[in-house]
């Protein structure tokens, strides 16, 4: 795996440390982005370079940072449930932007599978923006913006819209004693496009490396899973409820974009697949003190 030169914004969140853990070997071009050094550095990943500022209050660092490089990914942003103001996914996206100004380098921006809200059915990139959560229209108001700034500015952006991540879900990774899950009239559990962790790092590095990208991009696997089969893999309990009337049996993204620039093999759909590769990860992802970052990530 070969990355070109990038810089990642956001790299003590979750993502960017099963990036860390995932590229080490080749990860001599990146160079990771915090506000502050994370504590256990030296324990995660000793030789990755390191680079110290805040982007929203310092962005002529931010714009030498990104001199010499060839891409710049956008991890960071805001997450629910943590109190933080959601607008300032904007904010970074736009300072992100306008430090690739005049580089001829383009920028990756995260974004999330839930700006197409709660809808059923195969959902392809061209399809119209519909959030239910607050996260959700906060994202389509960040892709908004952050199109017609790159457009302004002569900025190559990529917008990736990330599906479900097994371990950094609300079901895997947020499974707890006496875990409860809907379950439909056929006995299934609802169906979702997810993707593994070390599948999602392969996959990152593969977009990073493509020579032409779209300008959206679903990131998942190809095929859904069933989230209690997620919980089985992995030996946890879980008790099943009636799915309300409202509950949407199966979400699936449209990856056939993505399967012709960096595909993810069939066997990495497997729920037992994904399971093991968190299982690798999980002790450098969850661990509290591995971040001193607070509300942004």
């Amino acid at each position: 795996m070969s990355l070109p030169e990038t810089l990642v914004l956001g790299a003590t969140g979750r993502l960017g440390r099963v990036l860390q853990q995932c590229w080490q070997a080749s990860a001599g071009p990146v160079l990771w982005q915090a506000r502050r050094k994370p504590a256990l550095i030296p324990k995660l990943a000793p030789a990755l370079n390191w680079t110290l500022f805040d982007p929203l209050q310092d962005p002529d660092t931010l714009s030498g940072a990104m001199q010499g490089r060839s891409a710049l990914l956008c991890l960071a942003g805001v997450i629910p449930g943590r109190g933080a103001d959601l607008h300032q996914n904007t904010t970074l996206a736009e300072a992100a932007i306008r430090a690739a100004e005049g580089t001829g380098a383009r920028v990756l921006l995260a974004s999330s599978a839930a700006v197409y809200g709660d809808r059923a059915g195969l959902l392809s990139e061209d399809l119209p923006p519909q959030p239910v959560s607050a996260y959700g229209h906060a994202k389509v108001r960040m892709e908004a913006r952050s199109r017609a700034l790159a457009r302004e500015l002569g900025v190559e952006l990529c917008v990736l819209r990330i599906g479900n991540i097994a371990g950094l879900d609300a079901i895997l990774g947020g499974w707890r004693p006496g875990f409860e899950l809907d379950v439909f009239g056929d006995g299934h559990s609802p169906r979702r496009s997810y993707i593994g962790v070390q599948s999602l790092a392969r996959v990152l590095a593969g977009v990073l490396a493509a020579p032409r990208l779209p300008d959206t991009l679903n990131i998942a696997a190809p095929e859904v899973v069933e989230m209690g089969a997620l919980l089985d893999a992995a030996y946890l309990r879980w008790t099943p409820r009636p799915a309300p009337g409202s509950a949407i049996a199966e979400v699936r993204l449209d990856t056939r974009a993505l399967q012709q620039i960096a595909p993810v093999p069939a066997e990495q759909v497997d729920p037992v697949q994904m399971v093991a590769q968190w299982r690798v990860l999980e002790p450098y992802v969850n661990e509290e003190t591995m971040t001193q970052e607070t509300g942004r990530t």
